[in-house]
């Protein structure tokens, strides 16, 4: 059984939009497929009339700085992104983070939009896109808009994208300034498929031993990618030391809302080892923003 009946190629936005207007539905984008194509299979997606391939969009293929911000578009494959001079330099934690999605046969054809438009709380790209404060470009029949990042997500492989309807084009980051940096762990198993049992990514501003600005996120820790800002507002304006250290690593277990997953850990054990996660990621921020 055929998974799709057409399949259409679009060269740039305007083409991708008069095929969402006009091709036989119900369809969806695909880039890298390594999701899609999965699921498609397996039947966890509702079956599609037309896929349309956003691979060749030229809008979605650039990585350049625009208008003092990085662009990074949502068609780029990982291991593009994550060997691109202009991502090393001004979004470290995004780099880190796409080097440990899947493994080198998959981030070859994986898109970073891909991972994003999954919509699920702990996928490496979202936590380190959202610690960067990144803006979505999304484009429509009606016009192209940017949005913050967090409000793409409804809830775990929920985005409020409107299928069928808008498209994901890329993302605006802001450039690095001096003495600011980040950073993207995660701790995983280490045989077969490694999944994220819990992931961390920093991103600081510091003067001297003062945390000037600060942004956290850690997935899972709740239905959506989830932002600490309590644990955020306990370390802005404070010295970096033990007691600041403490406190926020208080209000972090306090915020976060760790779920039981039969395939990665339990809440309990999330728990227990986020602690040494978060010491060691912020700690790596925190000792690049002084270089």
């Amino acid at each position: 059984m055929n998974l799709w009946q057409n399949y259409i190629q679009p060269k740039n936005l305007s083409e991708a939009m008069d095929a969402f207007a006009n091709a036989p539905r119900p369809l969806a984008p695909i880039a890298g497929g390594t999701d899609l194509l999965l699921d498609l299979e397996q039947g966890r997606h509702s079956p599609v009339q037309t896929l349309i391939d956003v691979t060749g969009i030229s809008e979605m293929l650039k990585l350049e700085i625009r208008d003092d911000m990085l662009f990074v578009g949502a068609g780029i494959p990982v291991n593009r992104v994550v060997a691109d001079p202009l991502t090393a330099r001004h979004a470290q934690a995004l780099v880190e983070a796409g080097s440990l999605i899947a493994g080198p046969q998959v981030r070859n054809v994986a898109t970073l939009g891909g991972n994003v438009a999954h919509a699920l709380p702990a996928a490496d790209g979202t936590i380190a896109l959202l610690t960067l404060d990144a803006q979505a470009e999304i484009a429509s029949a009606s016009d192209t808009r940017r949005i913050p990042f967090k409000e793409l997500f409804l809830g775990p492989g929920k985005s409020s994208l409107k299928h069928g309807e808008e498209l994901l084009v890329g993302f605006y980051l802001p450039l690095q300034k001096h003495n600011q940096a980040s950073c993207f762990k995660r701790i995983m198993r280490p045989q077969g498929v490694a999944l994220p049992i819990l992931n961390c990514a920093v991103w600081l501003e510091r003067n001297g031993n003062q945390v000037n600005d600060i942004r956290i996120a850690v997935g899972p820790g709740g239905g959506t990618p989830f932002r600490a800002t309590e644990t955020e507002n306990a370390l802005r304006g404070k010295t970096f030391n033990a007691e600041s250290l403490n406190n926020a690593l208080e209000s972090l277990l306090a915020q976060a809302k760790f779920r039981t997953s039969p395939r990665r850990a339990s809440a309990d054990y999330r728990q227990h080892i986020v602690d040494g996660l978060f010491r060691d990621v912020l700690g790596t921020a925190w000792s690049r923003a002084g270089l």
